[in-house]
C-alpha cells in the first residue's frame, strides 16, 4: 500500500547545537581543513545543501560553532570568577582559561580562521565578533577592579590594564595556537603571571 503524502516522515534534522558540536569536534579530531560542509553532512545525517539551508555559507557555520563554543566557555568562566577565593587566584584561572591547551587547540584554531575571514565580514558578524571579545573583557575588568577594590591589587585602569592583558594573551595564544618553537603552553603562563606580578601586586 503506497503512503500518502500527509502519511509520509521525512527525517527530521539533528537539532543545530549537534551539528555546532559535531563540527567542533571535527575541528578537534581531524583539523579545521576537513571541515567541509559535504564531511560536516555525513557527520551528521544531512546533505550540505540542507546545511547551506540552515547556515547560508561556511563563514556562518564556523562564526556559529565558535559562538555555541564560547558560550560554553562563557558558562565555565562565570563559574570560575564567581567561586570563593581571592582576586588574583581567580585571575589566574582566568588566563588558564584564556590560553591554548597547545598546538592545534580547536577553540583557538576556529578563532583564528574567523579572525581571517572578518576582513571581509559584514556588519553583523563583526558585531557578534565583537560580542564576544567583550564578554571577555567585561568580566576581566570587574575582576581587576574588584581587586583594586580589595587592596589585593595596584590602583590600575581596569579597562586600560585588561585591553593591555589580553592583548599580551592574545599574542602568546597565537604562538601557542600555531605551534611557534619555544613557545609551549607553560612558558607562556610562566610569562603572563610574571607580567601580574610586576603590573599588579599591590605595594607593601
Amino acid at each position: 500500500m503506497s503512503q500518502t503524502p500527509s502519511s509520509r516522515r521525512r527525517t527530521p534534522a539533528p537539532p543545530r547545537e549537534d551539528v555546532l558540536a559535531a563540527a567542533m569536534e571535527m575541528i578537534a579530531e581531524r583539523g579545521l581543513e576537513k571541515l567541509t560542509m559535504a564531511a560536516l553532512g555525513r557527520e551528521v545525517g544531512m546533505s550540505s545543501g540542507h546545511l547551506l539551508y540552515y547556515f547560508h555559507s561556511k563563514d556562518e557555520l564556523l562564526l556559529r560553532t565558535l559562538e555555541w563554543s564560547e558560550g560554553r566557555l562563557g558558562a565555565e568562566r562565570g563559574r570560575l570568577l564567581t567561586r570563593t577565593a581571592s582576586a588574583r587566584e581567580r585571575l589566574d584561572a582566568y588566563v588558564d582559561l584564556y590560553v591554548p591547551d597547545g598546538h592545534r587547540d580547536p577553540h583557538w584554531t576556529l578563532w583564528l580562521e574567523v579572525w581571517n575571514r572578518s576582513q571581509n565580514a559584514d556588519d553583523d558578524a563583526r558585531d557578534r565578533q565583537a560580542a564576544i571579545e567583550g564578554a571577555w573583557h567585561r568580566d576581566l575588568v570587574a575582576l581587576l577592579a574588584e581587586g583594586v577594590s580589595r587592596g589585593e591589587f595596584r590602583a590600575v585602569d581596569p579597562d586600560r590594564f585588561a585591553a593591555r592583558l589580553r592583548a599580551l594573551l592574545d599574542g602568546f595564544s597565537i604562538h601557542v595556537a600555531i605551534g611557534l618553537r619555544g613557545t609551549d603552553r607553560g612558558t607562556i603562563l610562566g610569562h603572563v603571571r610574571e607580567f601580574l606580578d610586576e603590573g599588579l601586586l599591590a605595594d607593601a
